[in-house]
């Protein structure tokens, strides 16, 4: 996995012992990936075996990613004050409970319980992990290789979950959802083996906020409720009115309580930076766009055009293959080009992927429709994710990197929760919430498609406002331009704290900060 075009001067070779860390924490993107990729397939498995409505069927994917979400900057706080290995490990063990008990629960609700407990265990084990590994390999060409690596972990995962989750939604649902929890278990094992343990003297001594992570978690689990349940209650009943403003309060409540406390968990300050929040942007809207993307596509493929667990799955395979084959060479792409310029890039395959996919008809065309629009999508997460990964992290003290890298997580998560959330509430306001003839089906997804390309276009506008400086962006003079200029990293010099706090500071392709 590794890429042959970085200087052997800028890479040095990684000792035995540092690949078996680097790929025992990657295995907690591996499963998250896996996770999500199985999962998508078997829903409309688990929406005929459980009688789930669409907008039921939708908490099965948002309950995960509500837990994931809402507890991610609790997570990285948590890495950076109790130890990045101690919170790993221990999140590994509860995610393979929650596994094991997602595959054998059979009420609704306690299914999406589950989900909501595995993804609050993913919630610790990313920070947690992609914090060991920006605080185990330098800033710069050595980490954007160690980024790349797990990035192409995550699409393995993926391309994998896609491949078995097709054989084992024809024997039962059940068994994509119990997978992960041996595989977690192995994770676990090697990580207790081969992740050293921190000195004490390294954590900072500071306090939870508690009551943060609590009032967040509640305001996006009520607002998803009052999104998805608008369709059916009315968009102005008193129910939906009081979510919304119930889910207000508590955010307005949130940013008291993050004000006044010592030690906040989302220091509001950290988003002085544009470039850091255009890669939180981007975050959101490329993972939102997605989930959305493959919630709706897996039941179109599967109850209107009735293609087999299987077929679905290799529809979507080319996708995670593009991605695998792209994430380990995307280093020296970020060393040169820097990562603004290849998010840009990333979402404006993805903008392009979502419209081709607009031309579907009732009857499937796989090659001159899906394919196109799945490679473009696969295009899109390999220059994206790598880049958004190290663009949220450049620059962050080591004491800061699990709540940096919990930050873009939460971005990813939440983005899945309110884009699908929006996009479910569009299909049952055109009737898909009832299964329905082919065409009748389609036509109540297609508003709800265009949609996802809105938000991604949307995405594409946000970044490209980052480059402004660079001129022609891609091109011409870039290898011209010095440290310093502000060139590198795509970003723009306003968009840097007057403080000068290096956290804040988008880097160079060389490594070094703008000053």
């Amino acid at each position: 996995m590794t890429s042959s075009a970085i200087p052997a001067a800028a890479a040095p070779r990684w000792s035995l012992r540092l690949w078996a860390i680097l790929v025992v924490v990657c295995g907690a993107i591996f499963l998250d990936a896996l996770d999500v990729s199985m999962v998508g397939v078997a829903l409309p498995s688990i929406r005929a075996s459980l009688g789930l409505t669409t907008s039921s069927l939708q908490w099965v994917v948002s309950g995960y990613v509500l837990g994931y979400g809402g507890l991610l900057l609790l997570g990285g706080r948590a890495a950076d004050l109790l130890g990045r290995r101690r919170v790993f490990l221990a999140a590994l063990a509860v995610f393979a409970v929650a596994s094991l008990c997602g595959g054998l629960v059979s009420s609704p609700a306690l299914l999406i319980a589950a989900r909501f407990v595995k993804g609050a265990a993913a919630a610790f084990t990313a920070p947690a992990g992609l914090s060991i590994i920006t605080t185990t390999f330098a800033e710069g060409p050595e980490r954007n290789r160690a980024v790349s690596i797990y990035s192409a972990f995550g699409a393995s995962g993926f391309s994998l979950g896609l491949v078995l989750s097709g054989f084992l939604t024809q024997l039962s649902w059940r068994w994509t959802l119990l997978l992960p929890a041996p595989v977690a278990v192995l994770v676990l094992a090697a990580a207790v083996r081969l992740i050293p343990r921190e000195a004490a003297a390294g954590r900072r001594r500071r306090r939870f906020d508690v009551p943060g992570a609590v009032t967040v978690t509640a305001a996006m689990l009520l607002l998803v409720s009052a999104v998805v349940d608008a369709p059916q209650a009315g968009w102005a009943s008193a129910r939906t009115l009081g979510s919304f403003a119930g889910a207000a309060v508590l955010l307005a409540a949130f940013g008291v309580i993050e004000r006044r406390s010592r030690d906040p968990l989302l220091p509001f300050g950290i988003f002085r930076s544009g470039s850091l929040t255009r890669a939180n942007v981007g975050a959101l809207v490329l993972f939102g766009s997605y989930v959305s993307f493959q919630f709706l596509v897996t039941q179109y493929l599967q109850i209107a055009s009735e293609w087999s667990a299987l077929g679905t799955a290799l529809a979507f395979l080319p996708a995670g293959v593009l991605v695998a084959f792209a994430s380990p060479r995307m280093g020296p792409l970020l060393d040169r080009f820097g990562p603004a310029r290849m998010v840009l890039l990333a979402l404006g395959c993805l903008v392009a992927g979502y419209a081709w996919f607009l031309r579907i008809g009732p009857q499937p065309d796989y090659p001159a429709v899906i394919l196109p629009a799945v490679l473009l999508i696969g295009a899109a997460f390999g220059l994206g994710f790598s880049a958004l990964n190290v663009q949220a992290t450049a620059g962050v003290p080591n004491e800061e990197q699990g709540l940096a890298s919990g930050i873009l997580q939460t971005s990813f998560q939440l983005g899945g929760a309110i884009v699908l959330a929006v996009v479910t509430a569009v299909v049952d306001a055109h009737g898909g919430n009832r299964l329905m003839a082919p065409g009748a089906l389609l036509a109540a997804y297609r508003p709800a498609l265009v949609v996802i390309t809105g938000v991604a276009a949307l995405g594409v506008a946000i970044a490209a406002s980052g480059l402004r400086d660079l001129g022609f962006g891609f091109g011409f003079g870039f290898g011209a331009r010095r440290a310093g200029t502000g060139a590198g990293a795509g970003g723009d010099p306003a968009d840097l704290d007057p403080a000068g706090d290096a956290g804040q500071a988008e880097f160079e392709p060389a490594g070094r900060p703008r000053r």
